[in-house]
């Protein structure tokens, strides 16, 4: 296909789209392959301090930011940290916070739910992974002179790019895990982010330990997270 042409549909430029198709066997096969190598990831605690260069988190954060967002707003931003100071701060507020949520705000099933997964409010991993990627939700943009403008379905549309960032980091083999501690809006004091993001999901991004053990879980049957109509 030429992708030289092009049309003009409300008024903006629309080019021709380019994209490969596979006969049904061929189909079956990538898509086969891709679930048996997806399904080998799994969120890693133990990290290795062995460095990760720069341009490897940028291709990441680019992989994530190809992902659809509601009227191709993009409200994201991917902030990358690798400096230890700032890591050690995070890590200590992250902590606070999770003390707090461990000792008074989770229920006491919420915690049952979690002993299987080992996790507890100790993070060493903000501090020993190379680096840790904090994504902000953009709830509206604000131009240079001042004025603000929504975004839409801005949670939906951040979720897709986490989602896409966690298998583009599986693609790298690297491993990373989903830390969420609530509230978040230290991450925004500590890093200085503008009154109208807000942080969503931190990352961390690294090798791990030559020996880690995770716990042996089973995923949900294709029964249980679907439901066909034919």
């Amino acid at each position: 296909m030429d992708r030289t042409k092009t049309r003009i549909i409300n008024g903006f430029e629309h080019i021709a789209y380019e994209h490969a198709t596979y006969p049904e066997e061929e189909m079956l096969r990538r898509s086969r392959s891709y679930y048996d190598w997806l399904n080998k990831r799994r969120s890693v605690r133990e990290f290795s301090d062995k460095t990760v260069p720069k341009q490897v988190i940028e291709n990441l954060i680019m992989s994530a930011s190809t992902a659809p967002s509601g009227a191709h707003k993009q409200p994201w931003v991917f902030c990358a940290v690798s400096n230890q100071e700032l890591k050690s701060k995070i890590r200590e507020a992250a902590e606070a916070e999770e003390k707090l949520s461990y000792e008074s705000r989770m229920s006491e099933r919420w915690i049952k739910d979690l002993a299987q997964i080992g996790t507890d409010m100790h993070k060493p991993f903000i501090e020993t992974a190379p680096w840790i990627v904090i994504v902000f939700k953009k709830v509206y943009d604000i131009d240079e002179d001042g004025s603000k403008h929504n975004n839409y379905y801005v949670n939906e549309s951040v979720g897709i790019a986490c989602g896409m960032f966690i298998s583009a980091i599986q693609n790298a083999g690297l491993v990373t895990l989903t830390h969420t501690p609530s509230p978040m809006n230290f991450l925004a004091k500590l890093l200085g982010r503008p009154s109208n993001e807000r942080a969503y999901i931190l990352f961390p991004i690294g090798y791990a330990q030559e020996e880690v053990f995770v716990p042996k879980l089973e995923r949900k049957s294709i029964e249980e997270v679907s439901c066909f109509y034919e």
